[in-house]
């Protein structure tokens, strides 16, 4: 007090650095929790999934399962690709990992066969999350047109965008020239498809020459044999006196289609922008809306470029509604102060307390890396209340001391040291909740550690603010009570000294109810529904549809149009804002929908309802499998199905079978919903088996035979021709006599050694056999996938419990159960969570015996724990909430909260016994007179989270399941706290003598020895 000044500045100094860092501090969904993945991509044309699993993923495994760091490598082949996903822990450094992995694959590219292409390394999933789809759209323009302009001025500006890891087409069609082989023709000219391979191979010539240099000038040298047109291709010169246009025709115009792109029921091109792992979604989605805006103005008029789907939208609603939230926090909690304190002067003093610590948290975030986020800014809601519990604590104390007749700065000082130690106890407390949440790994770990750490710094500093900023302004502000003014306690205060006293008369029953009602929440808690994340209105549907495998592009769009038109009317309702479609992904035979719906103000109904009703429509859909995905926030590989999991072994039809006689007995349980394993022999495919005798008698080489029947079934591309800086394919093909049937293959003629030309069919079988389209490893295992889609009565942790107990009475030895997408997380965080949960009851015990001197009075303090836990449980039950990630944030927040209380009462009854007091005294004496301190802060707290509970629009589930916690557990055991630690107290207190005891015996021996 002797420096008002300073404790002003100090404060002033904390806002501007709040307010600075808020300008340079990173605004982001999530704290950056993903772990680091990195999916290598390598395309092997025309290769089975068997050849593609056995030479290429395989090799590729091999390789990179050696880089340091990796956590878990998961894999899948199908025809022609092959796709590695490596994810690493969580300290890994994703560039160092990416130039690792890199360096293995350029060890054993050479081992990898004749025909596979260059591994691709990206550092993000490939199935990651896509954060914004573009459409381009034309009424008058084609396919190829506008391949052409995506690629000129799209897709180049949007891989620059930071944070960008790829850009995904969708509906692209790009010009080629098409070499249409006249099968005829060039066998009686006795020439085969690798004499056209020859010719067209080498057709463009462009090569440096070298320079020409004399005394006065040097020249440089390029020999060119350039070729721009469909004629020159076909001067080509293939044997004496035979042209290529005499065998072929050649064609300039559009690749033959993949997929399909539909918008809105216009047919265009899509780009699916994927951000990399650990950038920020926000960021890339307003990069990526400022080039749209760019690119817009470049376009002809014809050609619309709009955004489809934002996933950054639902980012910057649900920050929005925190803001109102918090917003609302801070008016509820003034306003609980007021009616308790009845003075607008000393409302004021704490609630300026409120602005000072969250500004000034916002310098700590910024100082420690820490972003501002969902988490963080509901660490701000939750930290409302808890900043002006300090502020409270002093400005009553010091207010009691006014009311006594002490003058403003007397009251000030001695006000304030009377709690100083109570204060920074409870900050000492409540951080020390979250020192052992730090160590928990893996993404719910970054998920405790950010929230965590941002509600103990915000208490830091509120208790600074605490003790510097508040007594000055209560010497200049708080007026003393007028002479002769007798404080009377009001009716609740008298009523509250009597129901206590009859409560102490008989406290071994008040601390064995709290007792009966810790284990009753212990043993309903198997009750409660254990997932990963409450299901989330993110404001989009998305749908995955299968055709039955072999499907051709044309059966797949035709059934895709079907769906597209069921779904239509949720765009014409105004429910949907827009419906972005594609057709032939993965093998051709796949297809899926995003619905965007409208922002969550302008519709009546829920996500969930709204993809109930698309569900019942599209189940009447004959031929095609649709699934509905809702993904969750928490950007989970794989995450929207249910439970995923896999059946790992040796052979992939033994698992498969072990895992259909799992998929049948799950089938016996309706609260499995709808099941499927995601391998079947389904694909049909033709196998030419080559007599190796036969071949070698006739002299014919079968090296080249598999890219000679690929360039007739499927066009193979052989050579590049260059106009202008872009360059085209050219691609052998037999359109003209397509190869469709098995029975055109054994017609085929390739050249005998003795120059003659023989039917395939002379040295050749042919056999047709069901395979799978995509064969997927895990952890290096062959694995068979498994999903669930679950109903609402069937929690993702009991139905992996229910797994779990039937796979030893199917599963055969050497096959294992192996979570995936968000049953993995749940299980690792699960098991983590409950040893780090004890290590923090553990570790906030050992504080507060630190602080108090005394285990005793640390088992006092901590007794109101378990009841505060109980009533968390009780109120999820109530509510039908489920054990989630945030439920989880908030049980671990309590414990700091119910402490805390526990702490002002005990620290004013020890002080009370101190001064000689007994103990029945002195805990009844520290009752009533903490009072009111312990009942406005308890409000604050439970007042200051209700806005959460009444939460709506984007994000409302997670802030619900937060709130229902703290407002559930602490409003249910305010009352009863107010009475289990006075007898806790009265019971356990005898056990240990006042500090002062000890410090007589000191000085009583020092004395006795001569000191």
């Amino acid at each position: 007090m002797e420096r008002p000044v300073l404790a002003f500045v100090l404060n002033a100094l904390i806002v501007i650095a709040g307010l600075a860092a808020l300008l340079g501090i990173e605004v982001r969904e999530l704290p950056s929790v993903e772990a680091p993945v990195i999916t290598v991509s390598t395309d092997f044309p025309g290769a089975a999934p068997e050849t593609v699993d056995r030479e290429v993923t395989a090799v590729i495994e091999g390789a990179v399962s050696r880089v340091s760091g990796v956590n878990a490598i998961s894999s899948s082949s199908r025809f022609g690709a092959s796709r590695v996903s490596i994810e690493f822990r969580d300290k890994v450094d994703i560039d160092i990992a990416a130039s690792d992995v890199r360096d293995a694959l350029a060890r054993v590219t050479g081992a990898l066969p004749d025909g596979a292409e260059v591994p691709r390394a990206i550092k993000a999933d490939a199935n990651g999350e896509t954060v914004v789809r573009l459409a381009l759209t034309s009424p008058r323009r084609g396919s190829e047109a506008l391949t052409a302009l995506a690629e000129d001025l799209l897709e180049d500006r949007l891989l620059a965008i930071p944070g960008v890891a790829d850009v995904q087409m969708n509906g692209a069609r790009s010009a080629i020239f098409r070499v249409d082989v006249d099968q005829a023709a060039l066998a009686s000219r006795g020439l085969t498809l690798a004499d056209l391979t020859r010719v067209l191979g080498s057709a463009t010539l462009d090569a440096p020459a070298g320079a020409l240099t004399s005394a006065r000038q040097s020249l440089f040298v390029r020999a060119t044999a350039e070729i721009a047109t469909e004629a020159d291709i076909e001067d080509l010169t293939v044997a004496p006196d035979v042209r290529l246009g005499d065998v072929a025709s050649v064609y300039f115009g559009p690749e033959p289609g993949t997929s399909v792109l539909r918008t809105n029921g216009e047919t265009g091109i899509g780009l699916s922008v994927i951000r990399a792992a650990q950038s920020n979604s926000l960021a890339i989605s307003a990069a990526v809306t400022a080039l749209v805006a760019e690119v817009q103005r470049d376009l002809p008029p014809d050609v619309t470029l709009f955004v489809s789907s934002d996933a950054a939208a639902f980012v910057r609603g649900a920050l929005h509604e925190i803001e109102v939230a918090l917003s609302l926090s801070v008016m509820v909690v003034a306003l609980i102060i007021f009616l308790f304190l009845r003075d607008l002067r000393a409302t004021l003093i704490p609630v300026l307390a409120i602005p000072v610590s969250l500004i000034g948290t916002l310098a700590a975030l910024w100082a420690v890396g820490f972003s501002v986020n969902i988490l963080t800014l509901l660490a701000f809601v939750l930290a409302t209340g808890l900043v002006v519990d300090d502020a409270i604590v002093v400005l009553e104390n010091i207010a009691r001391r006014r009311a006594e007749g002490m003058g403003p700065r007397a009251a000030a000082v001695l006000g304030t040291g009377q709690v100083f130690f109570a204060v920074v106890a409870t900050t000492t407390t409540l951080a020390a909740v979250f020192v052992p949440l730090s160590f928990l790994p893996g993404q719910v770990g970054g998920l405790f550690r950010e929230f965590g750490l941002t509600l103990a710094l915000s208490v830091a500093i509120s208790a600074l603010v605490a003790l510097s900023f508040c007594p000055v302004l209560a010497a200049l502000t708080l007026k003393g009570a007028p002479a002769g003014e007798v404080r009377r306690p009001g009716f609740l205060a008298r009523a509250y000294a009597a129901s206590l006293r009859a409560a102490l008369r008989v406290p071994l029953a008040i601390v064995l109810a709290a007792v009966l009602a810790a284990i009753t929440a212990w043993f309903l808690q198997s009750s409660i529904r254990r997932e990963l994340t409450p299901p989330e209105d993110r404001s989009v549907i998305l749908l995955s549809v299968r055709a039955p495998q072999g499907a051709a592009l044309d059966y797949t769009y035709e059934k895709m149009r079907q769906i597209e038109d069921l779904v239509e009317p949720l765009r014409t309702s105004g429910e949907a804002r827009s419906i972005f479609s594609v057709s032939g992904t993965g093998s051709g035979n796949g297809g899926f929908i995003v619905i965007a719906l409208v922002d969550w103000a302008d519709r009546a109904r829920s996500q969930q309802e709204i993809a109930a009703e698309a569900q019942s429509r599209i189940d009447g859909v004959i031929g095609v499998r649709a699934t509905l995905l809702q993904p969750n926030s928490l950007g989970i590989r794989g995450a929207g199905q249910g439970l995923s999991f896999a059946v790992v072994g040796p052979d992939y039809p033994a698992l498969a079978e072990a895992a259909s006689r799992l998929v049948a007995r799950m089938g016996e349980d309706p609260a499995f919903g709808r099941t499927q394993v995601g391998y079947d022999l389904t694909q049909a495919q033709l196998f030419v088996t080559v007599d190796r005798a036969r071949a070698t008698d006739l002299g014919i080489d079968i090296a080249g035979l598999g890219p000679a029947i690929e360039a007739l079934i499927d066009g193979r591309k052989v050579g590049q021709v260059f106009l202008g800086d872009k360059s085209y394919d050219i691609s052998l093909t037999s359109g003209s006599e397509p190869v469709n049937d098995p029975g055109d293959l054994e017609r085929l003629f390739v050249k005998a050694g003795d120059g003659q030309m023989v039917p395939l069919s002379s040295f050749v079988t042919l056999e047709e056999r069901p395979v799978a389209p995509d064969l997927q490893r895990e952890g290096l295992m062959r694995a068979v996938p498994v999903s669930a889609g679950l109903t609402p009565d069937l929690s993702l942790g009991a139905a992996l419990d229910r797994v779990r107990a039937l796979a030893p009475e199917v599963l055969a030895e050497g096959m294992r159960i192996v979570p995936l997408a968000e049953a993995k997380l749940l299980e690792t965080s699960q098991s983590g969570t409950l040893i780090t949960f004890g290590f923090a009851l553990l570790v906030v015990l050992l504080v507060l015996a630190a602080q108090f001197e005394s285990v005793v009075s640390a088992l006092i303090v901590m007794a109101t724990v378990p009841l505060g836990l109980a009533c968390a449980v009780f109120a999820l039950l109530l509510t039908g909430g489920s054990l989630n990630v945030y439920s989880q944030i908030g049980l671990v927040l309590l414990v700091g909260i119910m402490a805390k209380n526990g702490i002002l009462v005990v620290e004013f009854a020890n002080q009370r016994r101190e001064e000689g007091a007994s103990v029945r005294t002195a805990i009844e004496e520290a009752a009533l007179i903490r009072l009111r301190p312990v009942a406005m802060t308890m409000l604050s707290t439970v007042v200051g989270a209700v806005p959460l509970l009444l939460a709506s629009g984007a994000g409302a589930e997670a802030r619900a399941a937060l709130g229902w916690v703290i407002v559930g557990g602490l409003g249910l055991s305010a009352l009863a706290t107010l009475y289990l630690t006075p007898a806790a107290y009265l019971l356990l207190a005898g056990l240990s003598k006042p500090r002062s005891a000890g410090r007589d015996r000191l000085q009583a021996e020092l004395a006795k020895a001569g000191f």
